[in-house]
């Protein structure tokens, strides 16, 4: 049977990501209840407004079940809001009231890196394991890294060395939206992962 990824659907922009998996013929599903969780072989975690993703986490109890299952070895990939959720920590002076965080990579976000809405830009970013051409990188109200740990690999910067794409094992963040663009490299790398994650648990 085919792997199948879920994309956590409680808000922000979920359909896009799901729209791109469509796109490359990949089965995916909406994740709303950690039933929907059991189901799936990977998880995306989508942008959106970070602290009211982790409050619906909260509520609808998955919370824990995110965190089982990616320790246990689920692919994950957060995009933006998606990579401050997986983070270990949020740059106190960014940090909101209520922040919830995975910990599932060893790093430290910055929110609004960049400013509001009107600082939203893209670039060509040149991602380690897509190799060239680079990816035109979407950041919108965008996060960074602001500090990684021993483990956790750099996969993109931008110009001046910040890094907006890492890795620790299974879990993936991006501070860009590949879903926001044509180039579905990024979805069909995270789709491989999925499928040597779940062929090897087989």
């Amino acid at each position: 049977m085919r792997p199948t990824i879920g994309v956590l659907a409680l808000q922000g922009d979920f359909a896009e990501h799901l729209a791109t998996l469509d796109r490359l013929g990949v089965a995916a599903r909406e994740v709303r209840t950690a039933r929907d969780l059991r189901s799936v072989d990977g998880l995306i975690l989508p942008g959106g407004e970070s602290t009211t993703i982790g409050r619906l986490l909260e509520r609808f109890d998955l919370v824990e079940p995110i965190r089982a299952r990616v320790q246990a070895g689920m692919p994950v990939w957060g995009t933006c809001a998606g990579l401050i959720l997986l983070a270990r920590d949020v740059d106190p002076e960014t940090r909101a009231r209520h922040q919830l965080v995975l910990g599932l990579i060893h790093a430290v976000v910055r929110r609004n890196a960049f400013g509001s809405q009107r600082e939203s830009f893209e670039c060509d970013l040149l991602v380690e394991p897509l190799g060239p051409p680079p990816i035109r990188a979407v950041f919108i109200r965008a996060p960074v890294v602001s500090a990684i740990g021993p483990t956790v690999e750099v996969l993109a910067r931008l110009p001046d060395g910040t890094p907006v794409a890492v890795r620790q094992g299974n879990a993936i963040g991006t501070a860009f939206h590949p879903e926001l663009t044509e180039d579905a490299r990024f979805h069909a790398w995270f789709a491989a992962l999925v499928e040597c994650s779940s062929v090897g648990a087989a």
